[in-house]
């Protein structure tokens, strides 16, 4: 492994880092919080190097640890004073309505993952907007495979019955 090679690790860290903060960022919702819980990944990460047990899989043990690491910041913060955000790149590219129209949209769609219990949020989020796929996610989570289908149907279901009130209103 990295045998606690600063220089190492810091090329995994760059490695890893934009694909893992979007992740923090749309768990917590907030640029300082996800900062935070991605700082404080990659320190636990560099400590534990040597419980990473196959090297060969340090992305998913190191995403492991990532969403430990929001799943705390967001039970301490508490569900109600979090808000989260979607892809916006990804949000802008389907609409085509005026922008003041797509920023609605981006807000209402926000407001409706934020709705969401945090586990059917998470297995969303790994599924859509991280694109993994179920056997990867339930190797990140230590969740099965059928408990990650039923929360996604059910994190579509309930983002679909939002978001269809919303837009018949």
């Amino acid at each position: 492994m990295l045998s606690g090679d600063v220089e190492a690790f810091a090329v995994l860290v760059a490695r890893y880092r934009d694909r893992y903060a979007r992740y923090a960022f749309h768990m917590l919702g907030n640029r300082e919080d996800a900062e935070e819980a991605l700082q404080d990944a990659f320190t636990r990460a560099y400590r534990s190097l040597g419980r990473c047990e196959d090297p060969d899989r340090f992305a998913a043990w190191l995403f492991r640890i990532l969403i430990n690491r929001c799943r705390t910041a967001g039970a301490r913060r508490g569900r109600r004073a979090r808000t989260f955000v979607v892809d916006e790149a990804a949000v802008l590219d389907a609409a085509e309505e005026h922008p003041a129209e797509r920023a609605a949209w981006r807000e209402e769609i926000g407001r409706a993952l934020a709705q969401l219990r945090p586990d059917q949020r998470e297995a969303f989020l790994m599924k859509y907007v991280e694109e993994m796929g179920y056997d990867e996610m339930s190797r990140s989570t230590g969740v099965g495979v059928s408990a990650l289908k039923m929360r996604v149907m059910r994190a579509c279901e309930r983002l679909r019955g939002m978001l269809t009130e919303v837009q018949n209103a």
